[in-house]
């Protein structure tokens, strides 16, 4: 499950709604929300998350959450490392072996890491 497909699912417990009727409202299958949960489908289209922000009836806030989320949610990320020196491609390559061996005290050192990182640089992701 990505990010994006639990903050759906908390949106629709919270609202009390199912999936096929959450579907039926976004004129989306089933099948098709179902894999966007799961994180068995890319990211969706910034039509489809202004329509999951108005059925929710979210706030702007809450709105911009589910959007950054939604960034951060893709299963299937390709990192650029072009023109980059080598010791990036390496470092992109063996996180990408080994991600699925991390736990998560591992997961939260390297996330903070990242956070630091950027902070330091002035940029957010």
């Amino acid at each position: 499950m990505t990010p994006f497909g639990e903050a759906i699912r908390k949106l629709r417990e919270r609202k009390g709604v199912s999936q096929k009727q959450m579907a039926a409202a976004l004129n989306v299958s089933p099948a098709y929300l179902s894999a966007l949960e799961h994180g068995k489908r890319g990211l969706p289209t910034f039509d489809l998350l202004q329509r999951i922000a108005g059925y929710f009836n979210i706030i702007w806030d809450e709105a911009d959450d589910l959007f950054l989320v939604a960034r951060f949610s893709d299963p299937r990320i390709v990192i650029d490392t072009s023109g980059l020196a080598a010791e990036y491609t390496t470092f992109a390559n063996r996180l990408a072996g080994s991600i699925r061996h991390l736990d998560e005290a591992t997961l939260a050192k390297l996330s903070e890491l990242l956070e630091n990182a950027e902070n330091a640089d002035g940029k957010r992701s």
